[in-house]
């Protein structure tokens, strides 16, 4: 399955669990250390913003700081980053132009992988946190697993960009061993 494909199944998800965020919750932690609930959500929002021209191939917007821009409520300004990125990585030629990432340049169809990656574990940490399921498909869950461990290197564990591997307990589902990897407590 492809990024795309995956994220066709992750964005929805990510929809649903940001759709039932209650104002109570934002405040609230995350396992997503020093992240609050909206912080998250905003970083998320943030990033699609970014990453949505990027697969388009269009230049990256000027604001410095989307997710926060206008005066449009948080709650959808997310919902609409989600759609913005899913059409984006769904429009022709995404997959294989070259895209310039927080990582370096880096093909389109790698890139979307690991923004499912992305999505997946902070879906997990929105969910956790506000009480609400999540539950992606196992075979979706499996291929990210194994693309993410490719894909992270040790050197991306510097704290800030990947924590250290946590140990997830021996009967851990696959979302929790892939949620450990990602270096939360579980």
């Amino acid at each position: 399955m492809e990024g795309s494909e995956q994220l066709a199944v992750i964005i929805p998800m990510l929809k649903t669990v940001g759709a039932g965020i209650l104002p109570e919750q934002l405040d609230g932690s995350t396992p997503c250390t020093s992240f609050t609930v909206s912080d998250v959500r905003d970083h998320m929002t943030g990033l699609a913003s970014l990453y949505a021209p990027a697969f388009r191939g269009d230049a990256p917007p000027n604001d410095r700081d989307p997710a926060r821009a206008g005066d449009e409520d948080q709650a959808a300004r997310f919902q609409r980053a989600m759609d913005a990125l899913l059409d984006a990585v769904q429009s022709p030629g995404a997959l294989q132009r070259t895209l310039d990432t927080p990582f370096g340049p880096m093909p389109g169809a790698v890139f979307a992988r690991l923004v499912a990656f992305d999505g997946l574990v902070h879906g997990w940490d929105l969910a956790t946190s506000t009480q609400q399921p999540w539950d992606p498909p196992d075979d979706l869950v499996a291929e990210v697993d194994a693309f993410a461990r490719q894909a992270i290197a040790p050197e991306m564990r510097d704290g800030d960009t990947f924590a250290q591997e946590t140990h997830a307990p021996p009967d851990a589902t696959p979302l929790l061993r892939l949620v450990a990897f990602s270096g939360r407590s579980v």
